[in-house]
């Protein structure tokens, strides 16, 4: 294994141009790329192995020289983070993540729909046909990242030996699952560590996700998390390269160990394997890396004030309200101000500007939102306020009866929630839930402007409501987004007393 090689940094790989003929820097050479993936003939085991694929394949100088490095995430300061402004693109350099909102694109002409026309509806139906491929948990989806983005989770380590596998299949189901999340904001994790020569996949299929998965997939996919890199990524990014453009480069991170996700990522939260948690641990016991960021002093501990990431009693102790400050200042300017924004809680924000609103809230301090200038930073911090509680919105306690409300008949279902919400439900969390989603109902009131219909807004809001305290399986986010649709879609019915 080379394991020297994880410190070491380069250009890295820039493919948004293998898929766009809009704005592309270099035209696909289909055929030229397929010759030199032929002509590399890389062995994955030798490159598992810390060699080189081919002794007669030329690396950059500086890798032979060992003073390339790969870019990763403590490389990047929060102030090098910004929007693209109106003089230009922000000082980006390449292998930077790309928070929300960074890359200026237009909206759809209407976004997409999910398929939630029956409410509850076993999804297992829906993955019948992919369910040899499901099994594998090869791809899975790990609730939302700190700027509200959803996390789609990649396993290499859980690929199976590739004689048992029909990787066009795989292909498939892995468009199937981005489907349902491609109209939002959303991240990608990937776990290199596990990619050995018995799962590898073709380097022709590598190129084939090339060129099937285009603009639409592209398009909100926000941050590219390389975890684990070796050489075999390395040596890719140097075959790829003449064919590719700076443009999707900006997205991807490469990351030596996995703490350094906890600066983004909800890390409790995400699907790491096993054998990827054995194989940091022995990465950190070996070369003792030094943690990659600092808490100031000052924020050190909980302060009383504090309204991210504790529970709502804390909150209500020290502000003596049940709607926490920073919900009801958040839903009171996107109800005065952002019915009609296009996209409203599907975007993500400036991730500067957000940490600054998150500050003053756990100081106490009150937020103008008309002075921050963006609606989507007081809807992206309502959403992050929401997944950073303790405990969830509607409690841990309610999460499998949540799942099992797809076996109640259709006839019996509004008296079930109602009799779930009243009865199982903390009076303060059932006034903060109803306080949310009535302003849920207005956005949907108003979605011939703003496109967010209650599909679109359960995507975004079913994940952020209800959690359970382990890792939510793929299959559950549907039961989780049905039934938030389900109350925003009977408001009157399910919160009248």
């Amino acid at each position: 294994m080379a394991e020297a090689g994880l410190n070491q940094k380069e250009n890295v790989l820039n493919d948004e141009a293998l898929f766009e003929n809009e704005d592309q820097d270099f035209e696909f050479d289909e055929g030229g790329l397929e010759l030199a993936a032929k002509e590399a003939d890389l062995d994955y085991e030798a490159e598992l192995e810390g060699n080189y694929p081919n002794e007669n394949f030329s690396l950059p100088e500086q890798w032979d020289s060992g003073k390339a490095i790969l870019p990763t995430i403590t490389d990047w300061s929060s102030t090098e983070l910004t929007r693209e402004g109106g003089d230009g693109p922000a000082p980006f350099r390449s292998g930077a993540i790309t928070p929300d909102g960074l890359i200026d694109e237009d909206f759809e002409a209407e976004i997409g729909t999910p398929s939630l026309n029956n409410y509850f509806q076993d999804d297992e139906e829906t993955d019948e046909e992919f369910q040899d491929i499901a099994e594998h948990k090869i791809l899975e989806v790990a609730g939302d990242d700190l700027y509200g983005r959803k996390v789609i989770v990649f396993a290499a380590c859980k690929l199976p030996p590739s004689a048992q596998i029909d990787h066009q299949r795989l292909l498939e189901y892995m468009k199937h699952v981005l489907d349902q999340y491609v109209e939002n904001d959303y991240v990608i994790v990937y776990f290199h560590f596990g990619l050995t020569s018995k799962n590898k996949p073709k380097l022709t299929w590598l190129i084939q996700i090339y060129r099937e998965l285009d603009r639409k997939y592209k398009k909100n996919l926000k941050a590219l998390y390389i975890v684990h890199p070796t050489n075999f990524i390395r040596i890719l990014w140097n075959l790829f390269k003449p064919f590719i453009s700076v443009k999707f480069g900006r997205k991807i991170m490469y990351v030596n160990y996995l703490h350094e996700l906890k600066e983004h990522l909800h890390f409790d939260q995400l699907v790491v394997p096993p054998l990827v948690l054995q194989h940091d641990a022995k990465l950190v016991a070996s070369n003792k890396p030094k943690y990659p960021y600092g808490q100031d002093s000052s924020d050190a501990g909980t302060l009383p004030t504090q309204q991210y990431g504790v529970s709502l009693q804390h909150i209500k102790s020290h502000y003596g309200c049940v709607i926490p400050p920073a919900v009801q200042q958040t839903v009171d300017y996107l109800r005065q101000n952002a019915l009609d924004v296009e996209g409203i809680f599907r975007r993500s924000a400036n991730a500067v500007q957000l940490k600054a609103v998150q500050k003053k809230f756990n100081h106490g301090e009150r937020v103008d939102f008309a002075v921050e200038g963006d609606e989507h930073i007081p809807a992206v911090a309502l959403k992050i306020f929401l997944r950073d509680l303790q405990e969830p919105l509607l409690t841990f306690d309610l999460y499998q009866p949540v799942l099992r409300l797809h076996t109640v008949e259709d006839e019996r279902r509004v008296a079930e929630v109602r009799r779930m919400l009243h009865e199982e439900l903390p009076e303060d969390n059932y006034q903060i839930l109803k306080f949310i989603v009535q302003l849920l109902t207005e956005v949907v009131d108003h979605s011939a402007i703003n496109k967010m219909n209650s599909s679109n807004l359960a995507i975004v809001f079913g994940p952020n409501l209800l959690w359970p305290k382990g890792q939510a399986s793929l299959s559950s986010m549907g039961y989780l987004n049905n039934f938030a649709r389900f109350l925003i879609d009977n408001y009157s019915q399910v919160f009248d007393r």
